[in-house]
């Protein structure tokens, strides 16, 4: 099995990733020393690529990486790219699920609709690179709803779900119709 470092610090995307990509490959968590890596890349991909380059020559091993965007129709695809960091730098989930729902409101429910889009890389070390995707449409709840996950799950409705935000789902569910449970299991297809 490859033995692969994931790049990500985020301790709620590397469990995930763990469900998704345990059994394709060995993963190993990215050296604690590491610092982070800033993300100013102006795509998904690009910042998928800034943290497996950096993990990949601090470890020497090949990197699993990803980066994901929610993209928001009546916000002309925002926050996108800056997902993370939709309510400024340094913030917490909470707070940018809070400037979401300002940001919306006074929209209804049909104008709500969203998506959310996920680039999974990984790249080894002589610099080649297995890129998938993964996309969810959906749409904007009124308010938080669900207790789990993290993010904007308190927020998101997937459409290809039976109404529920993701926050309201088990793992299992939300791996099974997640953006990122797409592109994971897209990349360990290509593996």
């Amino acid at each position: 099995m490859l033995r692969v470092a994931c790049a990500s610090a985020n301790p709620h995307k590397v469990a995930e990733i763990i469900d998704l990509m345990g059994g394709v490959v060995d993963l190993v968590p990215r050296p604690q020393d590491l610092a982070d890596v800033v993300e100013d890349a102006d795509t998904l991909l690009g910042n998928a690529r800034l943290k497996a380059v950096a993990v990949c020559a601090a470890t020497q091993l090949p990197a699993l990486a990803d980066d994901t965007g929610l993209e928001v129709d009546a916000l002309d695809g925002a926050p996108g790219v800056i997902t993370a960091r939709f309510a400024g730098e340094g913030v917490t989930d909470s707070q940018n699920r809070q400037k979401m729902l300002l940001e919306l409101d006074g929209k209804d429910a049909a104008h709500r609709s969203a998506r959310f889009r996920t680039v999974a890389l990984l790249r080894f070390v002589d610099g080649r690179e297995i890129v998938a995707h993964g996309v969810c449409e959906g749409s904007i709840a009124l308010y938080e709803i669900g207790d789990r996950g993290f993010g904007y799950d308190a927020l998101f409705i997937p459409a290809d779900g039976d109404g529920r935000t993701f926050a309201q789902m088990t793992i299992e569910e939300k791996h099974e119709l997640s953006h990122r449970g797409r592109a994971f299991r897209a990349l360990a297809q290509m593996l």
